[in-house]
């Protein structure tokens, strides 16, 4: 994969947009790649370089990716005014419920169909999905469709009202409880250690709901990137993005295990099993 500046706008040109109505929803998704399908949502601002670099690796590792455009400017570096602004519309709208007791984010929905749809045009076992930060979760609400078999959490940060809150509702977490168990899958989830967003409480309070289907790593904040995009330098004050903003691309960084883990584990549930 060709080296590419993370501070500056992505032209996302080695990915196809493709307009997709679901659920009578229209949503650019971008999409590359030969072979099972992985959906890789971007953590807030939206895609950014580092989110794209990260799908291409994915793509880079044998599969077919489908980034969908959930908020943000696609492929930009966004400054902190505008990242912030971009924050501030997603807590209002109503795909999204960025706060306690609001029970999933209606857009699961459209990404479970997406699922669907992407299982059936590329094939293979199933489908994985990777969400991140204002997405985190939407991975492990995405086990609701039968095509899902290989979720995972890079520190999920709903509710931003309780750390130890959970965005499934009790019935949701019980039937994919139900379904990891009957089907013998699992789901892989990262955070730092100093994460303000994504805190041990909430890792406990899924590990509670999921039991040792959920298995976490927790990095230590000393693996995480020091330099930022602006976005983060002024408005994520911790180590947050496990493998996106705060990853140090470097032979032997944990940070880069943790992708390699990943790929791994797309692997291994996406083509080892087919």
């Amino acid at each position: 994969m060709t080296n590419r500046p993370m501070d500056q706008d992505d032209t996302l040109e080695d990915f196809k947009p493709r307009r997709i109505t679901l659920n009578d929803v229209e949503k650019t998704v971008h999409v590359s790649g030969q072979g099972p399908a992985v959906i890789v949502m971007a953590e807030m601002p939206g895609i950014s370089p580092h989110v794209a670099r990260f799908a291409r690796w994915v793509r880079d590792a044998g599969f077919t990716v489908y980034m969908p455009s959930l908020f943000g400017r696609d492929g930009a570096v966004a400054t902190a005014e505008d990242g912030a602004d971009v924050f501030r519309r997603a807590c209002v709208s109503a795909e999204f419920r960025a706060f306690a007791g609001g029970g999933s984010s209606p857009v699961t929905q459209w990404l479970r169909a997406l699922a669907r749809l992407a299982h059936q045009e590329c094939g293979g076992p199933g489908t994985g999905a990777i969400g991140m930060c204002f997405t985190g979760n939407f991975a492990l609400s995405m086990m609701l469709e039968p095509a899902m078999l290989a979720p995972v959490l890079a520190q999920p940060s709903l509710p931003l009202d309780n750390p130890a809150g959970v965005e499934s509702p009790p019935e949701e977490l019980a039937a994919v409880r139900e379904r990891l168990e009957r089907e013998d899958l699992t789901v892989l989830a990262y955070r730092f250690q100093g994460d303000a967003f994504c805190q041990a409480q909430r890792f406990a309070a899924y590990s509670e709901a999921l039991g040792e289907r959920f298995d976490t790593r927790t990095l230590p904040d000393s693996a995480a990137a020091a330099e930022v995009p602006p976005f983060f330098s002024k408005h994520v004050p911790t180590p947050h993005s496990v493998v996106t903003a705060h990853l140090v691309d470097e032979a032997g960084s944990p940070t880069l295990a943790a992708r390699d883990e990943i790929l791994g584990f797309f692997r291994q549930r996406l083509t080892e099993s087919s």
